[in-house]
């Protein structure tokens, strides 16, 4: 099936497109054949799209008939709101600030065509819109405003205003450049459109992620499951992100955080009705150990003893945890924000630089043992067992640099429940412990069954618990969503059948959706 784009007056289009079928609006909105069409990818080049007007009713009803539009109404929504706007100058401020510091004006318009910019500087810029707004053609506006205590005689430069450009607004100029990046986008775009499946997904996998959840083996076997069940999987890259209404579902294999760029596409996937793993509910919950400590208690859930704290009770820490103690900012991951206060001086010198990333910190009891237990667990439901070693020489499985995670990038995945000791973890690469995969029948029912209770408290999605057994009690550390499945150690028990679970998995929700 070839895509559509849709413009409200065919007379004044402008370009010819090869592999497209272009219609005007009225057309697609009024005759049948568009009506019944099925799974049809619409792109969206009207010049107006107020709030009942034609371009958006394309959008609309594009949803209603199950088609994917681009833009969808959210994003026609998004466009609109200063706060959004606002929220999009904030979270992509250096890049802005970065390609726009050499002009001298205090105005500058930024054209997007299918997320690429004439212009190899802005390129970056250009395609960071089009990730947060996807549309065929935008033009961003940005503002500065004059500041005489600034060297260059202005403040920071913000995003003013972004709109959708119809094709007969396109400059002359531009028109080469649009055909060209039109091409190539409709051309990366076939294979979703022309698949033989009924549904799609999109795997969303960085292969420089410095710990990625899979290995490229694993995100290979992912698709391979997904298409003996019917379903067209292929891999999402992070630049690419702005395709995402092309799919149906969306399976996160990139380490996940709340303030990344994971939970804002999970987030605009889940709004736009895709199935999604991890969802965005998944990642606040799982990325937050004040959450799961608040949760823990008041469902009764086993745990070491927590203390949730604040500057105004650090002083009780010593009578309801104890020491050692293990201090845990509440995104911390992969051992960092994590540390391990001996006693009292341990407390006064720890406790400050944790203050200053968070209001609320937890302290836990420390709970030492050669290995931590793994329960992946998935709709509610155990799925594999492992037991993670501590790393060689060390009392946990991962063993890591200090400050080896980027700053204002906290991830959710993978964290061991205990600490690395500053003075254990001042240098160096990145370790792991040895990790041993077994039946999950096998695994202690006490560990099982106290997994899947935690992980009901998250969601019904993918999860890693990580639990210690302590006297024949299983106490849960935390739940992780976004767990490590890699070829040749979660799936050592499994094997291919792993990954088919997951597989199906996505493919019960999207029947039932």
């Amino acid at each position: 099936m070839i895509p559509i784009v849709v413009v409200e007056a065919l007379e004044r289009w402008p370009f010819e497109l090869e592999g497209v079928e272009v219609v005007s609006a009225r057309e697609y909105l009024t005759e049948r054949t568009y009506q019944e069409l099925r799974g049809a990818a619409v792109y969206n080049l009207c010049r107006r799209y107020g709030y009942q007007t034609l371009g958006y009713y394309v959008s609309l009803l594009a949803e209603a008939r199950g088609h994917r539009p681009l833009p969808s109404v959210a994003t026609l929504q998004a466009l609109h709101l200063s706060p959004v706007m606002r929220s999009v100058s904030d979270e992509l401020d250096e890049m802005i600030q970065n390609a726009l510091r050499p002009l001298r004006s205090a105005h500058f318009d930024l054209s997007i065509y299918f997320g690429r910019n004439l212009t190899r500087r802005y390129d970056p810029l250009a395609r960071a819109l089009f990730n947060e707004f996807p549309a065929p053609m935008l033009r961003a506006r940005f503002r500065r405003d004059p500041d005489p205590e600034a060297e260059s005689g202005f403040g920071p430069w913000r995003v003013q205003t972004l709109r959708l450009v119809a094709g007969s607004d396109v400059p002359d100029s531009h028109v080469p450049f649009v055909l060209e990046q039109a091409g190539r986008f409709f051309r990366r775009r076939a294979p979703v459109v022309a698949r033989e499946a009924k549904w799609s997904l999109a795997i969303l996998w960085d292969p420089e992620d410095p710990s990625p959840p899979s290995d490229e083996r694993a995100i290979r076997k992912f698709i391979r499951a997904a298409s003996e069940l019917g379903i067209h999987a292929e891999i999402l890259a992070p630049e690419e992100t702005g395709r995402i209404v092309e799919y149906d579902a969306l399976f996160l294999r990139e380490t996940t955080g709340v303030n990344h760029r994971t939970y804002r596409l999970a987030r605009r996937a889940e709004h736009e009705g895709l199935v999604v793993v991890d969802d965005p509910e998944s990642i606040v919950r799982c990325s937050n150990k004040v959450f799961q400590a608040e949760a823990f208690q008041r469902h009764r859930i086993p745990a070491p003893r927590t203390l949730v704290v604040h500057r105004g009770n650090v002083d009780r820490i010593e009578g309801e945890v104890g020491f050692p103690c293990v201090l845990k900012r509440p995104d911390g991951a992969f051992s960092q924000g994590v540390v391990k206060a001996e006693d009292a001086a341990g407390l006064e010198r720890e406790l400050p630089a944790l203050f200053t990333q968070s209001e609320l910190l937890v302290a836990q009891a420390w709970t030492p043992s050669t290995f931590d237990w793994r329960i992946g667990v998935l709709g509610g439901e155990p799925l594999y067992a492992c037991r993670y070693h501590m790393a060689k020489g060390h009392w946990q499985i991962i063993r890591a640099p200090v400050d080896s995670t980027p700053e204002g990038e906290t991830a959710s995945s993978d964290t061991s429940g205990e600490a690395v000791p500053a003075s254990d973890a001042s240098g160096g690469e990145r370790s792991y412990g040895r990790v041993e995969t077994i039946p999950i029948e096998e695994a202690p029912e006490a560990v099982v069954r106290t997994a899947v209770r935690a992980t009901r408290l998250m969601g019904l999605g993918l999860y890693g618990v990580d639990l210690k057994e302590v006297e024949g009690r299983a106490l849960v550390i935390e739940v992780n969503d976004n767990p490590n499945i890699e070829s040749g150690y979660e799936d050592k028990v499994l094997g291919d059948e792993l990954y088919l679970a997951v597989m199906r998995h996505f493919l019960h929700r999207l029947v039932t959706l």
